[in-house]
């Protein structure tokens, strides 16, 4: 006797939601997001730009080692620049800005007001290898000045770089001690409100 062929059970759709990963991302058709939980107990989506950011070397250098940072970088690109460019002074600027936003970020909150003034000392001492000058200590001192005033848009445009980014990173620590302030007198006040736990009472015999 021939038995019924049984049909293998179908998939039941769901109208639930999908759950989250245990990385907690949501998968999207092209897009994986990160969710991160907010203060109040709300979760907000990452963009992966801003995770990749995250991603990237953060060290917290001092207002002394952000500038000494930014000028050893200044000076090597520089003379990279004139061996290999022959002191290519717009490939010099445009190397400029992404240095001086690292030295922005990189800096230690306590001294982000020192990273708009090392940048422009930088951009001077990176500029000796390309300013070209000659006739000695006064002559290149001379090339140095030109170099500057001919190339003052890349410095400005490195220092207002600088200044942006340490302004704005000023006005989120100063948010979050705030946040952090008002987190705190209120789990004070709920302590001053909360009534005192009672002592188990023992059954009486």
């Amino acid at each position: 006797m021939e038995q019924p062929r049984t049909r293998p059970p179908q998939h039941r759709q769901s109208s639930q939601q999908a759950p989250l990963s245990p990385q907690g991302t949501l998968d999207d058709a092209s897009t994986v997001y990160r969710v991160v939980r907010m203060p109040g107990g709300r979760t907000r989506p990452v963009p992966p730009a801003v995770l990749a950011l995250r991603r990237l070397p953060n060290p917290r250098l001092t207002g002394i080692g952000a500038g000494l940072f930014a000028a050893a970088v200044m000076f090597a690109l520089a003379c990279l620049d004139w061996l290999l460019f022959d002191g290519s002074s717009v490939l010099y600027g445009v190397l400029f800005l992404p240095v001086s936003a690292l030295t922005a970020l990189w800096v230690r909150p306590a001294d982000l007001v020192t990273a708009p003034i090392s940048v422009p000392i930088a951009f001077t001492v990176g500029v000796i290898p390309i300013a070209g000058g000659t006739g000695g200590f006064g002559g290149q001192t001379m090339a140095v000045v030109t170099a500057l005033a001919v190339h003052a848009g890349w410095l400005y445009g490195g220092t207002l770089i600088a200044g942006v980014i340490a302004s704005v990173r000023k006005v989120r620590l100063m948010r979050q001690r705030r946040r952090r302030r008002l987190l705190a007198a209120q789990a004070a006040r709920a302590a001053r409100t909360e009534p005192p736990a009672r002592p188990p009472q023992r059954p009486q015999a």
